[in-house]
C-alpha cells in the first residue's frame, strides 16, 4: 500500500479497494514463487538506512554490518587518514553506511563491474544523502593509482556447484554476485592478490562464508604483505570478517 505500520493500525477496518486487492494477490504468488520479498517492496534496512534493492544486486544481510562496523573501528584507529573502497558494491550498502557514519572524515569510494548494480548503488547514495564516488570496475582494473588506507569488500564466494542447491529465494538474486567459482576462493585470490598494492599504511577487510576462514587466512600468509591477520564472527557465532594490515600503521 505503501503507507506506514502506524497507518495500517489506525486504518486496519478500511476494507482494501479491487486494484490494491489484486496487486496483493499478485505479489503474494510472488512470494510463493520464490521472489524474495525484498524484491517485491524494494526496500531492505541496513545499519539503520533504507536501501532500495531490486534484481540487480545481493539483498544485504545482517552478517554483513559486522563488516562495517569492524571498518568503522579500523577508521578510527587511522584517525584522518582515511581514503576508502568498497570492492563489489552491488547495493552500495556497505560504502554508503561507511560514508554516512564518518562523513567529513573519509573519502569513500566504491566500484562494481555491473552497470545495472552501479545505477542502484548510485540511488542508494542520493536516497540516504551520502557523497560515495562509483567506479566501474571489474576488481582493480580501472581503480589505476588509487592509494586507499582500507579496502572492503564482500566478494562473491558461493561455490559454483553449491548455486543451484540454495534456497529458491536466494537462487533468484544475481548470479554474478554470487558465484565465487569452482572453490568459492576465485575473488579472494584476486583482491589478496592485488589490494597490498593499493593499500597505504593500512588494512584489507574481506567478509568470507561461514567455512572459509582458514582458506582465506591461509592466502594471506601465503602472500606476505599481510600481518595481524584476525577473524571475526558474527552474532550468530560463525567466521565473518576477516582483517589484515598492510604496511606501517
Amino acid at each position: 500500500l505503501g503507507v506506514t505500520k502506524q497507518y495500517l493500525v489506525i486504518h486496519l477496518e478500511d476494507e482494501l479497494n479491487a486494484g490494491d486487492y489484486i496487486k496483493f494477490k499478485e505479489n503474494i504468488n510472488k512470494l510463493i514463487n520464490g521472489k524474495p520479498l525484498q524484491y517485491i517492496t524494494n526496500n531492505q534496512e541496513f545499519m539503520g538506512l533504507n536501501f532500495f534493492v531490486n534484481e540487480n544486486v545481493l539483498i544485504p544481510q545482517p552478517d554483513t554490518e559486522i563488516i562495517v562496523e569492524e571498518t568503522l573501528k579500523k577508521s578510527k584507529e587511522l584517525l584522518l587518514k582515511n581514503v576508502k573502497i568498497d570492492l563489489c558494491t552491488g547495493s552500495g550498502a556497505i560504502a554508503v553506511s561507511l560514508e554516512n557514519f564518518l562523513g567529513d572524515k573519509a573519502e569513500v569510494f566504491a566500484s562494481d563491474i555491473s552497470t545495472k548494480a552501479l545505477e542502484v548503488a548510485e540511488n542508494n547514495n542520493e536516497k540516504n544523502n551520502t557523497n560515495v564516488r562509483f567506479i566501474e570496475s571489474n576488481l582493480f582494473e580501472n581503480i589505476q593509482e588509487q592509494k586507499f588506507n582500507i579496502i572492503v569488500s564482500n566478494p562473491p564466494y558461493i561455490r559454483s556447484n553449491v548455486i543451484n542447491n540454495l534456497p529458491k529465494q536466494v537462487q533468484n538474486e544475481p548470479h554474478l554476485a554470487l558465484d565465487g567459482g569452482e572453490d568459492g576462493l576465485k575473488f579472494y585470490k584476486k583482491i589478496i592478490e592485488q589490494a597490498c598494492n593499493y593499500i597505504e599504511n593500512g588494512y584489507l577487510i574481506l567478509e568470507i562464508g561461514y567455512d572459509q576462514k582458514e582458506d582465506v587466512e591461509n592466502l594471506l600468509k601465503e602472500n606476505k604483505n599481510y600481518s595481524e591477520i584476525k577473524t571475526i564472527q558474527d552474532l550468530s557465532g560463525n567466521d565473518r570478517c576477516v582483517i589484515a594490515k598492510v604496511g606501517k600503521i
